[in-house]
């Protein structure tokens, strides 16, 4: 029987892993780095299965009251015009929107919020130091204890799967993201997408009545040499190549403090996820560019899955464990060998069946929505 947990980070795997195990009865500890959660962040992008997962956990109404939900995508050309409306994979199911914008930062602290409700215990500004297999961590805030479980939810450069020895580390795609967080034109009521001219990708998600999130994707270049002020203007120049919605876009694109730069990265730990009585979960234990934005919804899927096999009664925790596991790798990898793949096929200028190619994304997209309209 489980009764006391460490949950190592506290994003979209973290506290869902904590809110579900802490409303069944479990002692949960939470421990994030950074000093407070839910304050940085531009927009995300929410699919249906993660809708579910936010069902689960209670927190739905206030993540569609925050944010703002959709049920098509449109692609356009790059000067603006409206190539095709698609409606959207409702892959939560049919009584939930297909997407939901919505700012990270407030997603992150609704779930923050639901931890607290429901008894976690939650340390801001706490690093783990030390970490060994039977589940004894050591915090910066001097607190060593031993836990039956210790959940690594600690992103992209987990210290829980370093000190696990797994060797796994995120791998650089070939393509950079720009993103700036803004006020929304009316006129953009969906998520629409731009393949092609300037940047690979360029397109923006509503998150709310008045913001949005806009992007554009390049080839991976260091941007670390620019200020804030030149790394708004860089995107501003970028975005000037796109017309449409764009236009007013580009006007809004005023405060640097909400523009960034990364690299599309991909990893998928191979074999086990845990080790002794420490698992991982979420971008810890696999990650992906954002062509196919699932990268919270599998983090949330990762906690429910755990959760589910923890409680499950196997006997022994590492039956349980090698069962989530088993249950999410596949899932996981599908995704991000997907992400991965629409990617490369921009990177590579890739043609379509029908120009003699092999870029069938909309083949490509359809076998995705049709895996994850399924339960995990």
């Amino acid at each position: 029987m489980i009764e006391t947990v460490l949950v190592v980070g506290g994003g979209a795997a973290g506290t869902a892993t904590a809110i579900l195990l802490a409303r069944a009865g479990v002692a949960v500890d939470l421990v994030e780095a950074t000093p407070a959660i839910g304050t940085s962040g531009s927009g995300i992008t929410l699919q249906g299965n993660a809708l579910r997962v936010f069902r689960d956990l209670g927190v739905l109404d206030d993540v569609l009251a925050a944010g703002y939900a959709f049920d098509e995508v449109g692609l356009r050309t790059p000067d603006g015009g409206v190539l095709a409306v698609i409606p959207d994979a409702r892959t939560g199911g049919p009584d939930l929107p297909a997407t939901v914008g919505m700012p990270r930062g407030e997603m992150a602290r609704l779930l923050a919020q639901r931890a607290a409700e429901v008894g976690v215990k939650v340390r801001t500004g706490v690093r783990l130091e030390e970490l060994s297999e039977a589940g004894e961590a050591v915090c910066d805030d001097g607190t060593r204890e031993t836990y039956d479980l210790v959940v690594g939810a600690d992103g992209l450069n987990s210290a829980v799967r370093a000190q696990m020895g797994v060797d796994t580390r995120p791998e650089p795609l070939g393509m950079g993201i720009w993103r700036v967080f803004t006020t929304r034109p009316e006129s953009v009521t969906r998520t629409d997408l731009t393949y092609g001219g300037a940047a690979y990708i360029a397109g923006y998600c509503p998150t709310g009545d008045d913001s949005i999130y806009a992007y554009l994707v390049e080839d991976a270049a260091d941007r670390t040499g620019l200020s804030p002020d030149g790394q708004l203007a860089t995107m501003r120049e970028l975005a000037g190549h796109y017309g449409g919605p764009w236009t007013e876009i580009r006007e809004r694109m005023t405060d640097p403090s909400r523009v960034n730069y990364t690299w599309f990265t991909h990893h998928l730990v191979d074999g086990p996820w845990h080790r002794g009585r420490v698992v991982l979960a979420g971008d810890a234990a696999h990650s992906c560019p954002p062509t196919l934005a699932q990268g919270a919804a599998m983090a949330l899927e990762d906690a429910s899955v755990l959760v589910e096999e923890v409680l499950a009664g196997h006997g022994d925790l590492d039956a349980a464990l090698t069962a989530y596991t088993t249950r999410r790798r596949e899932r996981a990898g599908a995704v991000v060998a997907g992400s991965v793949q629409l990617a490369r096929w921009l990177l590579d200028h890739e043609p379509p069946p029908q120009a003699g190619g092999n870029a069938d994304v909309p083949g490509l997209m359809g076998r995705t929505a049709a895996l994850l309209t399924q339960r995990p």
